[in-house]
């Protein structure tokens, strides 16, 4: 079994047990993190839906995070990272909401901000936690990097 499905996984039992319903608000990862859950048989039980949100249009639609916040911090942001996360909860029947907002590359740099840089939001009763990491590799290695990171961090909020 490979660490993204490990990481999904244990991810699912760690919801199902305290009976928690997740939903995902992606960016750069394109899904991959709603794949990952979803291809763990059962996962009806503990997974809601997912967003992938990757056009700034569409996270003001689907997310109602606010175009000026996304002008004033940028889409790749933990202030907008922490928004996604609320907004898929808003927007969702689920407990808990992971998301995902970053440069997979191999352009879109800015400067503060080079290639690998993705920020992390979980929500989780009433607490938003952020993160900001830079991750190495070509777009396929950080979008694996930034799967295995966002189920690691729901693991260890809902410890």
């Amino acid at each position: 079994m490979d660490q993204i499905t490990d990481l999904a996984e244990q991810a699912g039992q760690a919801l199902h047990s305290k009976s928690l319903f997740l939903t995902t608000a992606e960016s750069c990862t394109g899904g991959g993190v709603a794949q990952a859950i979803t291809e763990i048989a059962g996962s009806s039980k503990w997974f809601d839906c997912g967003f992938v949100t990757y056009s700034n249009a569409s996270k003001t639609d689907l997310l109602e995070i606010s175009a000026a916040l996304i002008a004033e911090h940028g889409v790749v942001s933990e202030e907008i990272a922490a928004e996604m996360a609320q907004g898929a909860l808003a927007n969702s029947n689920a407990d808990v909401a992971l998301a995902t907002t970053g440069i997979a590359g191999p352009d879109g740099a800015v400067p503060g901000k080079p290639v690998g840089t993705v920020c992390f939001a979980w929500a989780y009763e009433h607490k938003t936690h952020t993160e900001r990491l830079v991750f190495q590799g070509d777009r396929r290695a950080v979008r694996e990097q930034t799967i295995i990171h966002a189920l690691q961090g729901l693991l260890k909020i809902l410890k």
